[in-house]
């Protein structure tokens, strides 16, 4: 008789069923040497761990430097609207997430693309005539970040390459990179409001090029690209056959001598896949929920690429359904006043930071048009002290309590980025505070002392 050992309610006097031998078949199941193998413990993190690196944690975790004790801390590095309690979103966004809560119906499960009354809400809210979508068109995600890695992994294997802007936000490296995908960077042009350089960008195309990234409104550099200059981007797409991922996260959050105008509109030969979300025009970003709009009219990605998502989305199995819930209320009844009066904050705050800067020997802010940031040219020979952008930002904390990203963490040194997001006052006294700091370290450069006399 084989000894096997039943347990009943997890009580037996007998021994562990781990340490009794089963024989089946004539054959002991006693633990014995596996051929070949030298058992020990040898642990290790995994390649796609060790190819993870996020340049901003790098750089931000490596500074070492203490605001000074004297000056209250004055953060203008981080892209979260919330941080301040400012900027809350709209009562009826609140409102929304408590019905969906009470309701009770959202606490199980659902599909891992998202509700189809969700999906539904979506297409139905993002469709024009120019860019028609239906639910099936629709994957929600667990943000905007998400809805980038679900994108980047459906269209790109490891060895092959994505088309990056520099400057540009850091997570298209990290997630591309830790897959075995290779970046290669295109540069926009600081003295043309960020443009891309085209003709850049179409030289780095080759065979193994899998996508396009356009990142519209800019996130580093609160640029908005005309209607004329994503005509001229899409037909460097088409001429080349590459999709496009776009990021508009940033969608419709343009001061009012701009319009933002969704890439998908002005293409019907392109393929692109537009990622969105709540978290930035809704002010929620927490609430983690995103979107992938599947733009495809000529069915280029046909049904491989539509299957793909939705097989990708099966690993996590979707957003919060107490948000997706929430969602065709959000969509519905948040008023435009809200819309507008964040845009209105956001425009004063840059205006008033991009003039201040502007006046500051030394400093050469871009003035921004839209999203929630400036960058700042450091004129690096004017403060010889200061080797870089890093050294230059970690002076400013340590000096004058104000922490401002240094660009290098978007892949262009010499410049440091500025959230526009906090409370008038700390934005004035923030700029003062730059200010002091450049004065105090400004030296005229070689051959410009006749300007710097003036």
């Amino acid at each position: 008789m084989d000894p096997y050992v039943i347990r009943m309610n997890g009580k037996s006097t007998l021994p562990s069923v781990l340490d009794v031998p089963v024989n089946i078949g004539g054959r002991s199941s006693m633990p014995g040497k596996v051929k070949g193998r030298k058992a020990r413990w040898s642990v290790k993190p995994s390649e796609m761990s060790n190819n993870t690196f996020n340049p901003i944690r790098a750089i931000v975790d490596s500074m070492k430097v203490k605001p000074n004790p004297d000056k209250t801390m004055i953060s203008l590095s981080i892209g979260d609207p919330t941080v301040f309690g400012n900027l809350p979103t709209d009562p009826e966004v609140i409102q929304a997430m408590k019905d969906a809560l009470d309701s009770g119906k959202y606490n199980g499960y659902a599909p891992s693309i998202g509700y189809l009354s969700s999906r539904e809400e979506i297409a139905s809210y993002y469709h024009c005539p120019e860019a028609p979508l239906e639910a099936k068109d629709v994957i929600l995600t667990s943000g905007c970040s998400q809805a980038i890695e679900l994108c980047l992994a459906v269209l790109a294997n490891p060895g092959q390459n994505i088309l990056v802007p520099r400057p540009g936000f850091s997570l298209y490296r990290t997630l591309a990179e830790s897959m075995g995908i290779e970046i290669k960077l295109y540069n926009l042009l600081p003295e043309k409001s960020w443009e891309i350089d085209l003709k850049q960008l179409e030289s780095l195309i080759d065979e193994k090029t899998a996508c396009l990234i356009v990142n519209n409104p800019s996130n580093p550099c609160g640029s908005v690209f005309s209607r004329s200059h994503l005509q001229k981007i899409l037909a460097v797409a088409a001429r080349q056959c590459v999709p496009i991922l776009a990021d508009e996260i940033y969608g419709d959050m343009v001061f009012s001598d701009s319009k933002f105008e969704p890439l998908a509109t002005l293409s019907s030969n392109v393929p692109i896949l537009s990622c969105g979300g709540l978290a930035k025009r809704w002010l929620v970003p927490g609430w983690r929920l995103g979107w992938i709009l599947i733009h495809d009219r000529r069915d280029i990605f046909g049904n491989e690429i539509r299957d793909g998502l939705v097989k990708l989305s099966q690993r996590i199995l979707g957003p919060c359904t107490i948000v997706q819930g929430a969602l065709k209320s959000i969509l519905r009844r948040t008023p435009q006043e809200f819309y507008h009066n964040t845009l209105s904050f956001l425009k004063s705050n840059a205006d008033l930071c991009y003039g201040a800067l502007a006046a500051i020997p030394g400093l050469r802010p871009v003035r921004p048009s839209g999203a929630m940031y400036l960058m700042v040219e450091i004129e690096m020979e004017h403060f010889p002290e200061f080797e870089n952008d890093v050294e230059f930002t970690e002076r400013l904390v340590a000096e004058q309590s104000v922490h401002c990203l240094p660009a290098t963490c978007f892949e262009y040194p010499n410049f440091f980025r500025v959230v526009i997001t906090v409370p008038e006052v700390m934005m004035l006294e923030a700029c003062s505070r730059i200010q002091e700091f450049c004065e105090q370290h400004y030296h005229c450069a070689e051959g410009s002392q006749e300007e710097c006399d003036k």
